[in-house]
This record gives structure tokens, C-alpha cells and sequence, in this order.
């Protein structure tokens, strides 16, 4: 009880981790923090985009509920006055700070980021964020683009610095402060990449040699995907470097050589976020705080990378829609820390050799809906009750229920068992489910297919993930009174995860299933 909380949130951060197994990347950090962590392996957003996914979170309750499948409206003046993760820690007495890319700038935060109800203080946004877009990558007539893929100077940059850089040291500096201060902390800290441009240090690319770099296991478009499905990755498409390739719309694929470029820069982007990773938990080392905080490591939803003829997130399939998800509780996933000592000590991607296991994998099916409930019962506060049916009047609850049940897993060894259920009728030993939504204003792509506004939306896809399964229905979505018509169903995809993990054959129209629809 009483422990603080540093909250970590990625932008667009599929789990290529050495950590989840991913065998190519270099992530030294992270996995040290995984190593002293109890990671789960199927952790789901609930909207592949940035806004929704993170009010949801926030707020721990779903898209219907914030109504914000956009990046257009305050859920307080368009939904509810939602308590929000920090200010609930703010008012059980926590000094709460922002870093970084924590709400999404804008309207979706009231231009402020949620402050003052969110936090103590006002949040930071590094000064370089402003350049992200401007033309800074040097193509190979030496002038300046706005690139996808964008290695850089970091010396040549405005500022001579990184948003992310920047973020670090801010984030670092306010862990000198509260180290001194009574009050009990949570720190959240948000970065950029690997969200586009992918624009980091060009060493990092030394790290992952052109050669070694392979495409999507499944680069095509599927047969059986119904249209509206297809996300055509429209932010891609206006890059200067993607623009000269004079790609077909909305299918037309991207040659094999830059579609190596654009996964080589995806992978150095998540090392050089892995460095930053690596300098703010040593300096929780420093301070000596690593024995009484909780650290939570996690992304608002993943990024194709090329899988299904698809970049970029908006599609309610794995790639987009799940995350890293880690938890380091001193003393619960670790033996208890003693005061000062080093748990996270710095590792260089360019030297360290060798990963590190997880402390604890649970595979069990999650949210992020569910990261208020988890970390309010971590920090030994009340948890939030459970939303009624509908709560858009009701200032705390949540949609989302605490996993720490998942918790108890006994070292190395992944805990498959029965269920932990405190709420009887919400759970009836039903398997864990993971919900998403992805909206679109038509059954084929669009202009604005990727990321349609409110009043454009015509279909919503919800989609249910289980250990077994993910099946999608498109049904026909009311943006006036936010209702969807699930007697009109316009697609549906399902997939099989034990024969068809990559999600590529489509059986929903294969009446055999009888069985299986019923039991949904």
C-alpha cells in the first residue's frame, strides 16, 4: 500500500520486444523491466487509434461510453463528467504529473490535457514536438522532406533535441523533486515513437542491417476480408517519401524494398525508445524509489506493418489493437526491493548481449479498460465500482475490472486455471474477453476510412478476441443518437487463432460454424 506510480504509455508500440519473443529486436531495457514484471501476453486496446483509445483507458470506461471514436469532443461536455485515472490518485492525496504524450493533444483533453482535473500541475510537452512534422529527413539529393522514414542527425535537429529526449529529462527531473517531497507520486510518461514520421538518431539503424530485415508474413490483402475492414493508411500516403511512390488507392501494395525501409525504421524507432526507457528506470534507481513504485509499461494500440497489405493502426485486428502490457510491483512481482538498490541499472542496445525472461506471463485475455481498476487496487485505494448498464451520469466507476487476480503466477511457469471472480453474474466462469471498435463511414475504402469524423460514421466494427478466436461484426452505427443496429449486419470475420494465428482466413461465412454462433 501507499507505493507510487510510475505510469509509461508508448505511442503506436506493436509488442516487438524481445520480451514477447520477438527474436530481431533489440530491447534490452524494456525486458529488464519485464524480468522484474508480470506481463501479459494478450492485453487489447479498445480503439486502434490514439484519442479513444486513451480517454478510454483514462477514464476505464469503453468508446460507447466516452462517445469518442474521433478526435473531435470532450468526453465531459459530450458524455460525462468521468473521474479520470490520475485524478482519482490526485484526490487520495498523490502529487500527479504529465510527461509527454499522455492524453491526446486537442480538443479530446480540453486543450489542457485534462488540467486541472487530471493534474497537480500542468503537463509538459517537450518543445520539439512542434518540428515532428516539418521537413527534417534528408533524402538522398540532400534536400529536406517530411518523410516516413526519417533517421536523423540529432545535432541538425531544431533545437538539437528530440520530443522524446526532452521528455526523459523532464521526467528525470521531476523524480529528483518528488524524491524529497512526503507526498506519494504518480509520474505518467508518454512517448512519441515508434509513432510516425519515424523520425530517431540514425545510429539505431545500425542495429538492424537492411539484409536482415524480412516482409509481413502475409503481405497480401486476404480473399475473404470484407471491404470495410481494409484500413488504407492514408497518414502513410501523405509522407513525401511514400507520395513518390505514386501507390494505387486504396489496395495498391508498397514495393517489397520500402516495405523493408519502413519495418527496419520501426525497429530502430523501439530502440531508441528502449534507451529512453532504459535512462528514466535508472534514474528511479538513483533516487532510490525502485523499492516503493510501481512501474506500468504499456501502448494505446499496435501498427501494421504491412500484415494484410496494411500499415499504419485503424483496423480492429492484433496487430493494431494489442499491446505490451507489464506491471513491476516490488515485493508482489519481485521479492521485496531494499532501499537503494539497483534493480533497472542502464543496458546499452549497441553492447548488451542476451535477453531476460519475464518474472511472471499470464496469457489470459485483458484490456486496458481495465488499467484504473488494476492500478487503483495495486496502490491499495478503493476500487472503483462497476458501471451500471448505463453511466453516463455516474462520476466514478468503471468499465473495466482489476486484474490483479492474474497476478499470483508462480515463477516461469504460465498460470492457465480457474477463473478469479469477485462479481458473480459479470462473470459466470466465462472466459476473459477482449472488446474493440473501429468505425467507418462506408463499406468500401475511403478517403477517410482510417479516421472518419462523428458525423461521418455509418458502420461500426465490433470486434471480441478470445484466447481462441477473434470474430468482428460491421454493423450499422447512428452517429446522431450513437446507436448500432446489430439486426443489420453489413460483414463479419472470423478467425480461428490456433490454425490461423496471423488472422488471414476469414470462415464467418462457413456455415459449419452453427455450433459456434450459438455459443456466442
Amino acid at each position: 500500500d501507499g507505493m507510487n506510480v510510475l505510469f509509461i504509455i508508448v505511442d503506436d508500440l506493436r509488442p516487438v520486444l524481445g520480451c514477447y519473443g520477438d527474436k530481431l529486436v533489440k530491447s534490452p531495457n524494456i525486458d529488464q523491466l519485464a524480468s522484474q514484471s508480470i506481463v501479459f501476453s494478450n492485453a487489447y486496446a479498445q480503439q486502434a487509434v490514439c484519442a479513444p483509445s486513451r480517454v478510454s483507458f483514462l477514464t476505464g470506461r469503453r468508446p460507447d461510453t466516452t462517445r469518442l471514436y474521433d478526435f473531435y469532443s470532450y468526453w465531459r461536455v459530450h458524455a460525462g463528467n468521468y473521474s479520470t485515472m490520475p485524478q482519482y490518485f490526485k484526490e487520495n492525496g498523490y502529487v500527479t504529473l504529465s510527461v509527454g504524450k499522455v492524453f491526446h493533444p486537442g480538443v479530446s483533453s480540453n486543450y489542457s490535457d485534462d488540467y486541472p482535473y487530471s493534474w497537480s500541475i500542468p503537463p509538459f510537452h517537450p518543445s520539439a514536438e512542434k518540428h515532428e512534422n516539418d521537413k527534417t529527413c534528408k533524402g538522398k539529393d540532400g534536400k529536406l522532406y517530411a518523410n516516413l522514414v526519417c533517421p536523423v542527425d540529432v545535432t541538425e535537429m531544431p533545437g538539437g533535441t528530440l520530443p522524446d529526449i526532452q521528455s526523459t529529462e523532464e521526467a528525470i527531473r521531476l523524480l529528483n523533486i518528488v524524491k524529497t517531497s512526503r507526498q506519494k507520486f504518480f509520474l505518467a510518461v508518454g512517448y512519441h515513437k515508434p509513432h510516425i514520421p519515424l523520425r530517431y538518431p540514425q545510429e539505431f539503424l545500425k542495429l538492424y542491417p537492411l539484409e536482415n530485415i524480412t516482409l509481413a508474413p502475409d503481405p497480401w490483402v486476404p480473399k475473404k476480408l470484407p471491404s470495410v475492414a481494409y484500413n488504407p493508411w492514408m497518414d502513410i500516403r501523405q509522407r513525401d517519401d511514400v507520395e513518390a511512390l505514386n501507390v494505387s488507392f486504396p489496395y495498391g501494395p508498397l514495393p517489397d524494398d520500402f516495405q523493408r525501409q519502413i519495418r527496419q525504421s520501426y525497429y530502430a524507432a523501439v530502440s531508441y525508445l528502449d534507451v529512453q526507457i532504459g535512462l528514466l528506470l535508472n534514474a528511479l534507481d538513483s533516487v532510490g524509489l525502485s523499492n516503493n513504485t510501481i512501474v506500468v509499461f504499456t501502448a494505446d494500440h499496435g501498427w501494421s506493418l504491412g500484415e494484410h497489405g496494411e500499415w499504419a493502426k485503424y483496423s480492429n485486428f492484433d496487430v493494431a489493437t494489442r499491446v505490451p502490457l507489464m506491471f513491476y510491483v516490488p515485493g508482489m512481482t519481485t521479492s521485496p526491493v531494499s532501499q537503494g538498490a539497483r534493480v533497472f541499472p542502464y543496458l546499452d542496445p549497441f553492447s548488451h548481449i542476451g535477453g531476460s525472461a519475464p518474472q511472471g506471463q499470464s496469457k489470459k485475455v485483458v484490456e486496458l479498460v481495465s488499467l484504473f481498476p488494476t492500478l487503483a487496487e495495486l496502490a491499495g485505494l478503493q476500487v472503483p465500482p462497476a458501471c451500471p448498464e448505463t453511466s453516463f451520469g455516474v462520476v466514478l466507476c468503471t468499465e473495466g475490472t482489476s486484474i490483479v487476480h492474474y497476478f499470483n503466477v508462480s515463477e516461469g511457469k504460465v498460470e492457465e486455471g480457474k477463473e478469479g471472480c469477485d462479481n458473480t453474474d459479470r462473470c459466470l466462469n466465462e472466459e476473459p474477453v477482449a472488446f474493440s471498435q473501429y468505425p467507418r463511414p462506408a463499406d468500401t475504402p475511403q478517403w477517410n476510412s482510417d479516421k472518419p469524423k462523428l458525423k461521418d460514421i455509418r458502420i461500426m466494427g465490433y470486434s471480441m478476441r478470445t484466447i481462441d478466436y477473434r470474430y468482428t461484426l460491421w454493423v450499422q452505427f447512428d452517429p446522431n443518437n450513437f446507436s448500432a443496429n446489430f439486426e443489420d449486419v453489413h460483414a463479419g470475420e472470423l478467425y480461428m487463432m490456433e490454425n490461423d494465428p496471423n488472422q488471414d482466413y476469414n470462415i464467418y461465412n462457413n456455415t459449419s460454424h452453427g455450433w459456434f454462433f450459438k455459443k456466442l
